[in-house]
């Protein structure tokens, strides 16, 4: 079975982006059921999985990034960016889905990882 985590790199720093809050939802045709809310840690990633065993599934989620939040402890102001949602599908339970953000105060990129 396999599970469902995230990273987050602050690019314009170079360092991992610890205390991110981070919204996860599965989409149920056009809506967003909101199944968990988690914070990033020293290292930029969640203690657990954002989804494992039972929990992950096959479908449709979206990643909700708050990185407004993060740069402004910083004291950066972040105009452009206020959150980052990243729609992704979960197509086959036995592979793991690692969704990595690299983030600046005016760009995001991520890919599919494992």
């Amino acid at each position: 079975m396999g599970q469902l985590t995230t990273h987050i790199l602050d690019t314009s720093a170079g360092v991992p982006a610890s205390g991110v809050a981070i919204n996860l939802y599965r989409r149920d045709g056009t809506n967003s059921v909101h199944l968990k809310s988690l914070k990033t840690n020293l290292d930029g990633r969640c203690d657990k999985p954002l989804l494992s065993e039972e929990e992950f599934d096959e479908g449709c989620y979206e990643l909700e990034f708050i990185v407004d939040d993060y740069y402004e402890a910083k004291n950066i102001k972040c105009p452009f960016l206020k959150d980052v949602i990243i729609r992704f599908y979960i197509s086959e339970k036995s592979e793991n889905f690692h969704v990595p953000l690299l983030i600046s105060p005016y760009s995001y990129s991520t890919y599919r990882g494992s």
